[in-house]
This record gives structure tokens, C-alpha cells and sequence, in this order.
């Protein structure tokens, strides 16, 4: 899986994907509810590097496969909601997304 940057793009997407669902299932409440915002610094961190990560490995894989706009659209989106890379990766990353948009 990591001998392309698709590969690369679909681990990525993996982790951003586990670390957006802690941010918002286990940061958020720590901090909101029971006032312990350390927790949520280091989550929130991670989240971040993940998420700046992924959107700047979709334009290497956009620039390589040479996808269209909306493909491009679609896997950027795919970060900022919930569960969202992980559908991303079903339908636009895994076969080279040849399941949903063809490039």
C-alpha cells in the first residue's frame, strides 16, 4: 500500500480520519465538560499536522493522476466531516477510484 502516493494518501486519510472522531469524541468532551484541555492540546495537535498532511498529499495525488476539479472537491471536503476520509478512500483513493469518479 505505501509503494505509491496513493497508498500514502490512503494511510493518511486513515489516521486523519481516527484523529478527527478523538478530537470530537474524546478532546472535545474532556475539555468542555469535565475542563481538561491538555488532552484536547495534544488530539488537537495530532488532528492538525494530520489534517494539513492529508490536504496537501490530495494535490500531489491530484497533480499525478491528474484529477478533475470535483474529485479534488470531493477528497478535500471528505476532512472536514466526521467519518468522512474514510468514505473518501472507498470511493475516490482505493482502485484508484474508479468505484465513484472516474479521473
Amino acid at each position: 500500500m505505501l509503494k505509491t502516493n496513493i497508498g500514502y494518501l490512503r494511510v493518511l486519510a486513515y489516521l486523519e480520519g481516527i484523529s478527527f472522531l478523538l478530537l470530537l469524541g474524546v478532546g472535545m468532551p474532556l475539555k468542555y465538560f469535565y475542563e481538561m484541555p491538555k488532552p484536547n492540546l495534544v488530539i488537537g495537535m495530532t488532528h492538525g499536522i494530520l489534517f494539513i498532511a492529508y490536504c496537501t498529499w490530495v494535490f500531489i495525488v491530484k497533480s499525478e493522476q491528474k484529477w478533475r476539479g470535483s474529485k479534488t472537491f470531493w477528497a478535500v471536503l471528505a476532512a472536514f466531516l466526521p467519518f468522512g476520509t474514510f468514505v473518501a478512500d472507498v470511493k475516490l483513493f482505493r482502485h484508484n477510484g474508479q468505484s465513484f469518479h472516474k479521473s
